[in-house]
């Protein structure tokens, strides 16, 4: 598929995603984290529906943040386009994102190119669900974002809704089963995400940075143990 090109207002390196409403994100499997439990730097496949490689991502973090912080270790994001330029980045700090911590929740910085921000990522206070608002680089909420009482996966799909700010769905991100053997033994997850086609671009790269938060807080496991729980405790 070619890149569209000459699209007004759209950060470079960013005009294939205003011809597209879903993308795939596959995270590889590393061998000595399988094996060891050691925890090593995230690294994803970013396709299209047709399963052509779009996007890469690369996680950017101190060997001791990942095996001190774990899965809430504070990181850094960087997405590289086909000819490996850094094309959009995400900054998540340090944060809690227990319901008890309410002034402290999570949040991440989207920036496209790099030092530019065109959005936000906010966890919002709740106790039963997880719940998202995705802002835009004013601060102003565009989308919300709102996730199941339990994220645990058991031989299907976990499905978080993309809102409207009325209330209505307009798309969605996936936590899709990838096998038994897989789910057990690695956290290299495979997600999906859907939003309309003619949504604004930096808004669509916000949600792909919601999906990378989503994944660490939900489905990263430390040293490949679940740790999940119901509710936002």
């Amino acid at each position: 598929m070619p890149i569209p090109q000459g699209i007004p207002n759209c950060p470079p390196g960013l005009e294939y995603l205003t011809a597209i409403d879903q993308l795939l994100v596959h995270q590889k499997v590393e061998l000595l984290e399988a094996f060891t439990g050691f925890e090593t730097a995230n690294k994803y496949t970013i396709k299209n529906t047709l399963g052509q490689k779009v996007y890469w991502a690369m996680e950017d973090t101190g060997c001791c943040n990942r095996m001190c912080c774990g899965a809430a270790r504070a990181f850094d994001m960087k997405i590289l386009d086909t000819f490996q330029n850094e094309v959009l980045h995400f900054n998540r700090p340090l944060r809690c994102s227990s319901c008890w911590f309410p002034c402290c929740l999570q949040t991440m910085e989207v920036t496209a190119p790099p030092g530019n921000v065109i959005g936000y990522v906010e966890q919002d206070w709740s106790i039963l669900t997880p719940q998202f608002s995705i802002k835009d680089q004013n601060g102003d909420t565009v989308l919300k974002i709102s996730g199941p009482f339990c994220t645990f996966s058991i031989c299907g799909d976990v499905e978080f809704e993309v809102l409207s700010t009325n209330g209505t769905q307009v798309g969605k991100i996936s936590k899709q089963w990838s096998g038994l053997g897989r789910e057990m033994f690695t956290d290299a997850d495979h997600f999906g995400i859907n939003f309309p086609m003619d949504l604004d671009v930096r808004v669509k790269a916000t949600l792909l940075g919601a999906l990378f938060l989503i994944d660490y807080m939900f489905f990263e496991k430390s040293g490949n143990k679940e740790q999940d729980r119901p509710g936002m405790f």
